[in-house]
This record gives structure tokens, sequence and C-alpha cells, in this order.
């Protein structure tokens, strides 16, 4: 079984040899890479194609929400965990709009930060319980601001309406699965396709939703009435 590459990106020099020592004693885990701000991040990135990026936020220089963005234009393979000192809501929400797939605070159990690196590495979302909170409070204020309750059609910032018609049948389907959580191997199983036609499924959905991160995908999903909380 092949292990999983990891970077660690934080300006403390203390932080990463602890971090280092601890996972690379963690059974399917591999650091191979290190930088200490956001423009290193991405150079050493690009050279050492890890397969997740454990990234702080607060740097000198570019900062890991910066860095999280251009990594994912530049290197779209990379899958970004947010590891930081901020239990804060903005925080939070940008790294997830900026493209991370995870959001785990440096206070959490050595365990849940394991988790939330395989989490992230099968092709999931990892919110550390804690402040995913804050994506669900959300989620309800949109839901209940939706007129009407359950309309085929979504208000995307600009004021251009999309709605679920502009979608096929198949990508309907694909971005059920999505919002619910899947990853592209789970959706081709369940569909009977492989993970590069879903995956194309999935780059036809964000073209013509102009999309561009899992969340929006999510929020639109539920917005939509194509997927229920609770």
């Amino acid at each position: 079984m092949e292990k999983i590459r990891l970077m660690l990106v934080d300006d403390h020099d203390v932080v990463r040899v602890g971090l280092k020592t601890f996972l690379q004693t963690q059974e399917g885990l591999d650091v191979v890479m290190e930088a200490s701000n956001g423009q290193e991040a991405i150079e050493r990135a690009l050279e050492a194609r890890p397969d997740v990026i454990l990234m702080d936020i607060t740097m000198p220089g570019m900062d890991g929400m910066e860095a999280t963005r251009r990594l994912r234009a530049q290197y779209p393979g990379c899958l970004v965990l947010a590891l930081t000192v901020h239990d804060d809501k903005q925080y939070f929400m940008q790294m997830l709009a900026a493209g991370a797939s995870g959001y785990i605070t440096k206070q959490a159990a050595a365990d849940d930060l394991v988790a939330a690196i395989r989490t992230v590495a099968a092709g999931n979302i990892y919110l550390q319980p804690a402040l995913a909170r804050w994506l669900l409070d959300d989620y309800q204020r949109l839901t209940s601001q939706a007129q009407p309750p359950a309309s085929d059609n979504a208000q995307p910032e600009g004021g251009v309406t999309v709605g679920l018609h502009v979608l096929s049948p198949r990508e309907r389907q694909v971005l059920e699965l999505v919002a619910e959580g899947h990853n592209n191997q789970q959706i081709g199983e369940r569909l009977e396709l492989s993970p590069k036609t879903i995956a194309r499924h999935r780059e036809r959905i964000m073209n013509k939703l102009n999309m561009h991160s899992r969340t929006e995908l999510v929020k639109f999903a539920i917005r939509t009435g194509l997927v229920k909380l609770g």
C-alpha cells in the first residue's frame, strides 16, 4: 500500500519538526517536503507533488490562503488541509473558499489530525466538528431565506440566476453525490462509471454553474433543494 505523501507548511521550525517527528511514526504517512511560507510552498509542492499539504494560514510574505489559491490553480491534484491556531469563522470560510479540502486547529488531538489527513487524502472533506457548525449555520440561513423554499434556481454573487435546469440528469446525480460528501471513486462505483468520467462531469458542472470549489457546489445543491439538511 502506497504511503500518503505529506508536505508541511509552517513558518515555525519547532512546529514543523514536531509535526514531522509525530507523523513519520504513523502507518501509511510520509513527510516528503517542508516549507516555511506560501511562496516556498508553491515552488516545493510543484517539485515534490505531495498528496496532502498541511497548510498554516498566518505566515510572513505570502499567507496560507493565497498559497492555497495559487496551488489549486497551478497544481489541481494537490489537496490542502488547513492546520492553524485560528479558531475563527472568517479564516475558516476563507480557506474553504480558497480551495482547502479540510480545516483543523493545532489544538486538536493528534488522532484527529491523522484522521483529517486520511480523510482528505481519500478525496473527502474534513471539517473539525467544533468548527463545522459555522458552515451548517450558513446553509440553514441560506435555506431559510430561499424564495421559494425549494426553488430550482439559485442566485449566486453577481446577480446571474443559474438553476438545476442547466444540468443534465446525470450531472444532477453527480452533483447530489458530491454534495453528500462522496469522492470520485465512490461516485463512480455508485453510478458504474470510471473516476475519470466522474471528474469530467464535475468539471462540466462547475463550468455550467460558474463555480470553482466543492463548497460552492454544496451550497448550490442545498439552495436549490437537490439535497436536504437533517
